[in-house]
């Protein structure tokens, strides 16, 4: 039986290509391969006799969109790519263990992640870029913020935490209903997938079983491997620290996140300082800009906006 996931993935494919972006794979070192969604005017396709395609730099500002725990970057991303494309250079990575992203390394830690991300992009020749991450792709966000700030000009945050603390991990999987984290992010049945839909969407979401089932076929692969990036999010409450972020940072949130309340939101803009603001969306959860894309790309544009002008104005 043809699996209805896989099956509309040509159509999503075809849908962003024509936004502007493609899909480009490249080898980070042996063993460790990711996959990008590159701006098509980058792509410069080999010459005869040439066996390699090669890549020009980005033209215009780069915004990264970087995905979460459920789903590949391409498939988070899909009504946000279409509406940048035009003034921006849009990268969509698939972090290590999604979409086809693989390395043969032990490492499972945001910072690892991060690390390896930010290798990509020198391979992209990219040397400034804004951040947008999302839940599990915030994390990862903060990290290269803070370890190459030369790199990340600024951030957009939706959903996510600096570092998921045993303190906001126990509270969290507590009051969601959730024994561990695996089991909210990870789920391997129907049952587990419509609690995680649930707990992530403002609007109450009916799908057919069939859907849910093809979905945990296509997006949960690797579970070995990403149940242990689960593992290695968690630190310890007494190793957890602030860092002092000299980039500008925009919380855009669902005001009814519910695995990331708005309150840990505002408590987080207290902590990281002056050039932190935060911008809520009524009527959404966790899935802010899934739920509600006009209104998150508008907040989205306004933010970078506002950015392309500072530096017109310095």
């Amino acid at each position: 039986m043809v699996n209805l996931v896989a099956a509309q993935k040509p159509l999503l494919h075809g849908l962003m290509k024509m936004a502007g972006v493609r899909p480009y794979s490249v080898e980070i070192e042996p063993g460790t391969v990711m996959n990008f969604w590159v701006p098509c005017e980058t792509i410069r396709k080999a010459k005869k006799g040439e066996k390699i395609t090669h890549l020009e730099k980005p033209t215009k500002p780069v915004v990264l969109l970087v995905h979460g725990f459920a789903a590949e970057g391409i498939v988070t991303w899909q009504f946000q790519v279409g509406s940048l494309t035009k003034k921006y250079s849009v990268y969509v990575p698939d972090l290590l263990f999604f979409g086809g992203s693989i390395t043969d390394k032990p490492d499972r830690s945001p910072t690892f992640q991060a690390e390896y991300l930010v290798k990509g992009l020198r391979k992209l020749g990219i040397e400034k870029c804004v951040v947008v991450g999302f839940s599990y792709g915030g994390m990862v966000a903060f990290k290269m913020a803070e370890l190459y700030p030369n790199l990340v000009e600024a951030m957009v945050v939706s959903g996510s935490i600096l570092a998921m603390t045993d303190s906001i991990s126990v509270e969290a999987l507590n009051r969601l209903g959730f024994s561990s984290s695996s089991e909210l992010l990870l789920p391997n049945s129907v049952k587990g997938l419509k609690a995680l839909l649930s707990v992530a969407s403002y609007k109450k979401l009916w799908f057919p079983d069939r859907l849910h089932k093809d979905y945990l076929e296509v997006m949960f692969t690797n579970r070995k491997e990403r149940a242990e990036l689960l593992e290695a999010l968690v630190i310890s409450n007494k190793d957890a620290t602030i860092p002092s972020f000299p980039q500008r940072i925009r919380l855009l949130w669902g005001e009814e996140d519910q695995i990331f309340k708005q309150e840990l939101a505002h408590n987080m803009k207290e902590q990281l300082g002056g050039n932190t603001t935060f911008e809520g969306i009524k009527k959404a959860g966790h899935l802010v800009h899934l739920e509600r894309p006009c209104v998150y790309n508008r907040c989205l544009k306004h933010f970078l906006a506002s950015l392309l002008a500072e530096k017109v104005n310095k």
